[in-house]
Parts: C-alpha cells; structure tokens; sequence
C-alpha cells in the first residue's frame, strides 16, 4: 500500500512537470494529452481522475492552443470522457471538469462533423455525453448544475442559425446552423433546431419557478447575454422571459439575511445585463420596456432596504414621551431636544423662517437643482424615518417664530407718506402775511418763487477756439487713432478671408459698411478733397506757400505711406486707392481752376499731388520687390490711373539687377498690352533695357520683335554715334514733378502716331466716384 502511494505521487508530480511544459510551449499539447489519456482512463484511481478531467479542461479552454489543433484533439478525448461519464461513482470534482470539457468540446465536434461527413463516430459519442449530461442535469450537485448551464448555452448556441459574415469564406464564419448543409449525412436541421428550443425553454423556466435559487438564477442570466448578443433569433424571447422575471416576488417569508444577499444579488445580475443589452442595442425594440424594468429593478431594492431598516412599529398610546419601541426603564433618558437656532435681525426672508441649522452650506444649498424624481426617491424614505418628536418640535418653532413676526408687524406704526410731508421753513424775504395783503403777497411770492427753489438751466461756457498749431496736432492724434484701428482691422480681415463677401462694386457709397475698406476711403478721401480750393494760390504766393508748416491732408498722406510701406504686400489695394483718389482731385482740381480763371488774372498753380506720390511710394518698395512679386507688382502698375515717363524710368531701373530683370520685362509688356496710352513710354523705356542690359535682351527681344521689329534685328548696340542715334532715338528722361505736363515728354519717332499722343493725357483705367 505504502508502494502504491508513493507511485502514484510519482505519477502525479511526472504529471505536473508535463502541464508545465505545455503551459510553457503549446506546440506539446499534442503529444501531452495522447500521451497521459491511457493514465486518466476511467479504470484509473480517482486522484489520477482528478487530475486528467482537470487537465483537459484546462486545454480545451486555453487560448494558447489554436482551434485547428483542439478540434483534433477533442475527437480523441471523446471515448474517454463518454466512459467517465459512464462511472457509478459520481465524484463532483470529477464531473464538474468533465461538464466543463465537453461545453468546450461541443462547437468544436460540431464543425468537425459539418466539415467531415464521414465521422460518424465522434457524433455518435458527443450526442451520447449530450444525453447523459442532460439526463443527470437534475440530480447533479450545484457546482455540476452551473456548469451543466453553460454546457447547455453551447448547444443551443450551436444548433440555432448565426450571422453569415462571407459567404465566400465559410471557415470564417462562427460555428451555428447556418453552416450545416441541408443534405447532410446525418444532421438534421430540423431536429436540432427543435432541440435546441427545447433547452432554451428549459433553461429559461429557471425564471418560473416559485422558489428561485440565487446560485442558477445567476448563472443563467451571464450565460444568456451571449446568446441575446449572437443569436437574434431567440433574443427577444430570452429577454421578455427576464422582464417577467421579479426575484422580490419569488421569496417567502421568513426572510433571512443569506435569502435578503440573495434576492440582492440577482437584482444586481439581471440590472446588469439589461444595461449590458441597451449599450450594445440603444435602439432595440424592446428598450422601453428594458428600461423601465432597471427602474424597477431599483425601486424594489429600495423598497426593500426601507422595509429592513425599520423597527417595530410604536404603540398606539405614548408612555410619557418615553421612547415607545423600548422597555421603561427607571432611568431612561428623555427624547433629545431640537436646538433651535434665533432668527436674524432685520427683515427676514420665507427662507429664513423655515431654516432650523446653523451650517451654512446646508442653508445655502439651492434644492431645485435636483431633478424631481430623485427628490422622490429620497424624501420618501426619508419622511418614513424622521421622529415624531423631533418633526413636532420643529413645526412648533416654526409657529412661534411666525407668531412673533405678526406681532412685531402690528406693533410697529404705519410709515409715513412723502406726500404728506411739508417743511416748516419761512422765506427769508417775505415778511409775515396779513390778511387785507393776500392777493398782492401770492403775486410776489410767485415772483421770487422760480429765483429762490429753483436753479434753472445751466450752461457750459464756450471752449477758447484751438490755435493752429493745436488743431494740427489734434488732427494728428485722431489720424493716429484711426491708424491703430485699422492696424487691428487686418486681423479680422484676414480671419473672414474664406468666407464668401458680395463685392459692390462701382455703385457703392464709400464708407458704408464701416470695415477697413471704410476707414481707408474716408482717411483719403480726407487727405485728397478736404483742401480742394484752398491749396491754390498766385505765382506771388508761391514761395511763402512752399514755407507754410505741413496740413492735416499732407500728415495723412505721410500717415498712409508709412502704413502702406509696413506691409506693401497685403496693402497694395489700400495703395492703388490712395493714389486714384490723388489722380482724381488734381483733376478736379485743374478743371476747376481753369473754369475759375479769368483772362485778366494771374494763373493760378494747383499743386499736383499724384506724381509726387506715386514715385516716392514706387522708390520705397522697389527695393524689397524680388522675382516672386510679379503678380503683385503687375496689378499694381495696371490699376494705378496714369503711367508716366518716369514711372517706366523707375521700372526700367529693376533691370540692373540680374536676378529681377524678368519682373521688369514682364511687368513693361503687360504695360504694352493692355494700357495703350502708355504703349509708346513702355516701348521706349523697353529699349533702353534691351540696349543697356545684355540680361534683357533675350526676353526684351521677343516684345521688341512684335512691336518694333526693326529694333530688335541688333542684338548687340554698337559704340555711341551719331548714325545709331538718328536711328534709334529714346525719349528724354526729363522729369518734373511740378506739374502733369512736365512729366509728358513727346516722341520725336515719326513712327508714333498723334493719337497715341493724345490717349498719354486720359488714365487708361476708370475711377470709382
């Protein structure tokens, strides 16, 4: 005896060190488990049983092995547990494992069989574990029961139809009916669906019984999530089987604590599950009543805790305020005393009036912002458990307190009315009235009346009028201003620039929208019109008018240079207006000081801003300009009013730099194009580019070839002489900025023609009013 136990502890630590080595590496549990099936037999001793039973349930359920491998596996073990299960002796360890290996077994066999027709043998075997786990399902003890449950769960999983993921790739879809053939060798669909019916039916009727057993109720509810999640089919029918099902109502009395954690238990079981079901399917069906059924789920177990928490109930007549549930005692202690709190001075609020405690926070707490069926759920129990005593002293305070403030109202005099109050005073100068004297002294107190109660209107005194020098300087100040505030207008600008705006166009009222385009048409519309008529003087004044100190219009001007300057990039538009505007009041201005002028008068000079302006704005940016600004400085040049001789000069300059001749060339035959007043200027200055800078030349070339021909033939100026000179003749660079005619020269090229002479006089572009 002492030989054979300790070979069999042999065995069982040889046993060990093999589980071991297949949880270390999978790819043993072949050779493991067709290795120890012949020591775990059934003629074996029950520990070598035990340990077998619990080896394989612990393969069949490993995640380590794959599912190939055990499906090829489980046809092998399927005689050995079919023989245990055949056993007298019914060891629940034993069965418990047995039960739970053939729950993992049974998909597996089933897709074995759908896969292999000809294994007749393994459906044999697993129907027969099948009967037998079915027909002791009853009589098996509690542990074996719960796993008799899952067992169960899998077959009806197994033989009710699934989801069909592809078609095309049936080894992808999950094992259920839906895979079986219809001409199979020996499953029948229609009987396997009506067995599976059958479990289900018998699984739930765990829900109908008169006395329900936490244990199964439990086990039932976690098993059946799956097949509400998996199976469609029958998943309406498990869940109106659990909204029947109330587990308060299936408890008899007496309750006791371990049949009160039960009844707790499955509440928190099938509350579970329903909000397990309503996340995965928020719009299911049967929602509402899923819903609700939580609800009540939880009202009962309020319910109950309420009804648990009491005591027994008090007498019907008092025993001296003495404690009722309670024996007399000589010396029981009388009922605690409420402490009542003084009223604050002052007028007092309903909310006072009815405030018994002292903490602040709790009196400060607004109830309204709990929602009304939470205060419900919580004054209700909670009015079941205040003291009478307690809830008397209260409402008598609350009385005493309501019958001191009447009184304090009723003794206090009623206030008194500001219509009946008149001041005892005298007037200083009105004597004493005499009754013979009534008539003339009401005349005089009207008189005096208005100069001695009432003080009449009073008003300001004129400010002194502004020097020169202060109103240029306030001037200043306000134009700074508006500088700042189109400074931050940019950054809305650029904000809203994907945003679809409505251009207005030409029929626009400028200053109407009170954006930045606004603000910039007024500031020159300010600088350009404001002087109009006060700028122009005689010859005589001339000088003492070149020394007057700089106008509010000239520091805008300066203003608006700097500004456009900063960014020149983003503000050429605001430019291009500026100098539009310029264009447009010398004009006005010149028509309006020769219709002025009469033979006999001096000629007036108008000061003409626009030629100053445009070279001075060109000669501080054309330094930054480099070969990427070709589309900003094009727009620029088309949209500007007049192109003159030295405007072209100051373009032509570019070309001294290597790297921005393209941008000068470009920007000269776009001039060529599409502004034909300024074509013959732009050709002229063109050619003194191809004949002064060889980089030009091969660009320069093709406009020159299309618009002068006979130009473009000499690739390379010969030395300076008399001859070139009569044949290639430029426009002299003459340049003043006194007035517009000065900065026109003529073309002495008899090719030219006058029109063209006459079309340099009008701006190639209209401008907006």
């Amino acid at each position: 005896m002492a030989q054979s136990d300790g070979h069999l502890v042999d065995q069982i630590a040889q046993l060990n060190a093999a589980r071991n080595l297949v949880l270390g590496d999978a790819a043993f549990y072949n050779q493991i488990v067709n290795g120890v099936l012949p020591i775990i037999g059934a003629r074996a001793r029950l520990e070598l049983r035990r340990w077998g039973s619990e080896f394989l349930a612990e393969t069949f359920a490993s995640p380590a092995l794959p599912a190939a491998q055990k499906e090829q596996l489980g046809t092998d073990v399927l005689q050995t547990i079919r023989d245990i299960l055949l056993l007298p002796e019914g060891d629940k360890l034993v069965l418990t494992n047995i039960v739970q290996t053939a729950a993992s077994l049974y998909p597996l066999v089933f897709r074995h069989v759908i896969n292999h027709p000809e294994d007749r043998e393994a459906w044999e075997n697993v129907t027969a574990i099948k009967h037998d786990i079915l027909r002791r399902w009853d009589s098996f003890p509690y542990p074996v029961k719960v796993c008799c449950i899952k067992f169960v769960q899998r077959v009806v999983q197994m033989q009710t139809h699934g989801l069909i993921s592809d078609p095309r790739r049936p080894e992808q879809n999950e094992t259920s009916l839906a895979i079986v053939p219809r001409n199979h060798a020996f499953l029948s669909l229609p009987n396997l669906e009506a067995e599976a019916s059958g479990l289900l039916d018998r699984l739930l009727y765990v829900f109908q019984e008169e006395s329900s057993d936490p244990l199964l109720v439990n086990a039932t509810l976690n098993c059946l999530s799956v097949l509400v999640r998996s199976r469609q089919s029958v998943g309406n029918k498990i869940i109106n089987a659990i909204l029947n099902f109330f587990p308060a109502k299936h408890v008899r009395s007496p309750v006791t604590p371990t049949i009160r954690v039960g009844i707790k238990s499955m509440e928190r079981t099938a509350k579970a599950l329903m909000i397990n079901i309503l996340k995965r399917s928020p719009n299911h069906p049967l929602a509402g009543k899923m819903q609700h059924y939580v609800e009540r789920l939880i009202q009962s177990r309020l319910e109950t805790a309420d009804d648990t928490s009491r005591k027994r109930a008090s007498p019907s007549e008092p025993t001296d305020g003495l404690d009722s549930a309670k024996r007399a005692r000589l010396d029981a202690e009388t009922p605690p005393l409420l402490k009542i709190p003084p009223m604050p001075p002052g007028p007092n609020s309903y909310a006072q009036l009815y405030t018994l405690t002292n903490d602040a926070g709790l009196s400060s707490f607004d109830v309204k912002q709990l929602p009304a069926d939470m205060l419900v759920k919580i004054v209700i129990p909670l009015l079941a458990r205040v003291d009478q005593s307690l809830l008397n002293q209260a409402v008598d305070a609350i009385r005493m307190r309501y019958q001191t403030l009447q009184k304090q109202q009723s003794s206090q005099p009623p206030p008194e009315e500001d219509d009946d109050y008149e001041p005892e005073y005298q007037p200083m100068d009105v004597p004493e009235p005499m009754a013979e004297q009534t008539g003339a002294m009401s005349m005089d107190t009207a008189d005096l009346e208005p100069d001695l109660v009432s003080l009449g209107p009073f008003v300001l005194p004129q400010p002194p009028p502004l020097s020169e020098e202060e109103a240029a300087e306030v001037g200043r100040s306000a134009v700074g201003r508006v500088f700042g505030m189109l400074a931050s207008s940019d950054v809305a600008a650029t904000a809203a620039k994907g945003k679809s705006q409505q251009q207005l166009g030409f029929a626009r009222l400028a200053g109407s929208t009170f954006d930045r385009d606004a603000w910039v048409t007024m500031l020159t519309r300010l600088a350009t019109r404001s002087p109009a008529g006060l700028e122009m003087q005689g010859k005589k004044s001339e000088d003492a008018a070149s020394r007057r100190k700089p106008t509010i219009s000239n520091s805008i001007r300066e203003t608006l240079y700097r500004y456009i300057l900063e960014d020149f990039r983003g503000r050429v538009n605001v430019g291009i207006m500026w100098l539009n505007e310029e264009w447009y009041n010398d004009r006005v201005q010149m028509k309006f000081a020769a219709s002025q002028r009469v033979e006999e008068d001096e000629e007036a000079s108008v000061p003409l801003h626009y030629d100053h302006w445009v070279l001075r704005l060109l000669d501080g940016f054309l330094p930054y300009l480099d070969s990427r600004d070709t589309k900003i400085f094009i727009r620029f040049l088309s949209e500007i009013p007049e192109v003159t001789i030295a405007i072209t000069q100051r373009v032509a300059s570019l070309a001294k730099d290597p790297e921005r001749v393209n941008l000068c060339v470009h920007s000269l035959q776009y001039l060529i194009l599409f502004r034909p007043p300024a074509r013959e200027i732009c050709l002229n200055a063109l050619e003194d580019v191809y004949q002064s800078y060889e980089e030009s030349r091969p660009a320069a070339g093709k406009v020159l070839a299309k618009w002068r021909p006979q130009k473009s033939d000499q690739h390379q100026p010969p030395p300076p002489s008399d001859q070139q000179q009569s044949t290639l003749t430029t426009r002299p660079a003459t340049q003043s900025t006194d007035s517009a005619s000065e900065l026109r020269s003529t073309d002495p090229n008899p090719a030219t023609p006058p029109a063209s002479q006459n079309l340099e006089q009008q701006p190639s572009d209209p401008v907006p009013s």
